[in-house]
């Protein structure tokens, strides 16, 4: 009988499904999540077989449960839908492939109820899975609104702190009060404008054009400057190709390089210097923001990530720049990549498509 044969050969059936889920794509199942995991399922599907030949009705409740856990615990664990799956598939290979080895005959109705029950484990795993995924997801876009709300609610104080001290006669401003007003409503204006072009990204919302690359460095320096200027930055701006164009969002593409630029300011110390520059490699546009930030310290943690660690002293903001500068690029068929230099600072490098045609005719900044 299968249930008897599931029971004798439980731990080869568990060693053989651990070693074919653990050679799968990362991340990887735990030793221990193969024993807590598949070892209820086979408990349960030892039962459900041995129940099957008996004369107590057959009830995938038990299995249902089981899955339906195990989903919940891989879930935590960072595992997606599909790996849940391969899981079960693994555990049905292991017991097969035993079996005929053993040559241990598999009747046409056991094998019958093998396969019901792993469609009922796989079903109810996937159901648990897509219910915490969206739990989670619901959970994270709320602290999420609730964090920029908060970063908003800070820069607006400060600006109307500033603003009340500046009216007052208090203080010039020319001075470090006006520079504190002036900062912090440029940080304001770029927290509404990454937001917003997250928005667009998300609901896949693009007007391309041809975009002629010196023009446009031309007037992303006219904002950049002012960036600069507040942080007591230097900003150089290399002159771009005039042959070099992309087809792009304008707006979007224009997000991402001042978000690189606002980062490299942000962490390059007073009176250094920041260089924005392009260039043809490959039949592939690179632009290039370079920095003066001492090199990025060695972390686990994703650079890209928002709402993630932040680096060097200055810990303010909520990291979402890097993040939308990528997804913009990416939306465009590129990437950034980062070329650190230890003791000196980085080099963070926007590599896309250059134009191939007349997709448009050349718009100006807010168009």
């Amino acid at each position: 009988m299968l249930h008897e044969f599931v029971t004798a050969n439980r731990d080869a059936i568990l060693a053989r499904t651990g070693t074919r889920v653990r050679n799968r794509p990362l991340p990887p199942l735990s030793t221990s999540d193969v024993a807590n995991g598949v070892s209820a399922f086979l408990t349960q599907l030892s039962e459900t077989l041995r129940l099957e030949a008996s004369a107590t009705p057959f009830s995938s409740i038990a299995i249902g449960a089981t899955a339906a856990r195990h989903a919940g615990d891989l879930l935590t664990q960072g595992f997606n839908v599909s790996q849940v799956v391969h899981c079960y598939g693994d555990i049905c290979q292991a017991i097969t492939e035993l079996a005929l080895e053993q040559q241990a005959p598999i009747g046409v109705q056991e094998f019958h109820t093998l396969n019901r029950c792993l469609d009922t484990a796989i079903a109810e795993a996937v159901t648990e899975h897509a219910r915490l995924t969206a739990q989670k997801t619901g959970t994270e876009e709320t602290e999420r609104l609730g964090q920029v709300a908060h970063e908003l609610r800070n820069l607006v104080n400060t600006s109307v702190l500033a603003f009340q001290t500046v009216t007052h006669g208090a203080v010039s401003i020319n001075g470090s009060t006006g520079m504190v007003l002036g900062r912090s409503l440029m940080e304001l204006r770029d927290l509404i404008d990454s937001t917003l072009c997250e928005v667009r990204l998300d609901v896949g919302k693009q007007r391309r054009a041809q975009i002629v690359v010196a023009e446009f460095f031309d007037e992303i320096a006219v904002v950049a400057n002012l960036h600069a200027a507040y942080r007591d930055i230097h900003l150089v701006v290399e002159p771009a190709p005039r042959e070099l164009r992309v087809d792009a969002d304008r707006q979007l593409l224009a997000s991402a390089v001042l978000n690189l630029l606002t980062n490299a300011f942000k962490y390059t110390r007073a009176g250094g210097h920041v260089v924005l520059r392009a260039q043809e490699e490959q039949g592939r546009l690179i632009m290039e923001v370079e920095d003066e930030c001492g090199g990025m310290p060695h972390s686990r943690d994703d650079p890209f990530q928002a709402f993630g660690e932040q680096r060097g002293r200055d810990r303010s903001g909520l990291g979402l720049g890097l993040s939308i500068a990528r997804k913009a690029v990416r939306a465009h068929g590129g990437d950034i990549h980062i070329r650190n230099m230890p003791g000196k600072g980085c080099v963070f490098i926007i590599d896309a498509p250059l134009a191939t045609g007349e997709t448009g005719r050349p718009q100006a900044m807010g168009q």
